[in-house]
């Protein structure tokens, strides 16, 4: 997999706008490789639409799985991507802190290289409890502004399988002070049944 970065800037920033309000996040120059393929995706308008569709209050929020954006295929929830993962970029300097950007993946008996999904991501809402994933997922980029959105969505009412039963989207993505704020801290899309897995106990859920 081979991606080129449309940024002129080492640590681009990024307004993650969601149906609950703007998270901004920068990406880490230590993690070339996942830092140039999220560039890519949101050029191309990946991220619009879709779900967090795995939420756990005191653990974490995922999203970045373009099934979500279907509801037909609500059952593969947590399994979409673009088609090709991204090699490991380990950093011990880059850890699960609160608001940290890291890249779900499949877990290690399918994939021992510990490859990230290729749009799958997650934010850390507690360093404490996610502290134990260093080492073991690909932290690319930190919250800079929002850590109060993040605990947004974190609270909200989730059914068995950890999604929420309200439908929280990524409305867009664009770079930072790009966005306009219009209606984003409204009402938030209300939609069905849920899916995706796992506690906080477990690891993030697999993701291709």
């Amino acid at each position: 997999m081979t991606t080129k970065t449309t940024s002129v800037t080492e640590e681009p920033e990024f307004d993650i706008v969601t149906d609950l309000g703007t998270i901004r996040v920068r990406l880490y120059k230590e993690t070339p490789l996942h830092r140039d393929n999220f560039v890519k995706l949101v050029s191309e308008g990946f991220y619009d639409g879709v779900l967090f569709h795995r939420v756990i209050d005191g653990f974490m929020i995922q999203t970045g799985d373009p099934l979500t954006k279907d509801p037909s295929k609500a059952d593969l929830y947590g399994t979409g991507g673009p088609g090709y993962t991204i090699p490991a970029e380990f950093n011990r300097a880059l850890t699960h802190k609160k608001g940290a950007l890291a890249a779900a993946r499949r877990g290690d008996a399918a994939n021992p290289k510990k490859e990230s999904s290729g749009s799958q991501f997650y934010i850390v809402q507690d360093a404490e409890n996610c502290s134990q994933l260093d080492g073991a997922y690909t932290v690319f980029g930190e919250t800079v502004e929002g850590l109060d959105i993040i605990d947004k969505i974190a609270a909200v009412r989730t059914d068995r399988r950890d999604r929420p039963v309200q439908d929280i989207h990524i409305r867009y993505i664009k770079p930072a002070g790009q966005v306009n704020e219009a209606g984003v801290n409204g009402s938030q899309e209300v939609s069905g049944t849920g899916d995706a897995a796992a506690r906080q106990d477990e690891n993030p859920a697999d993701a291709k």
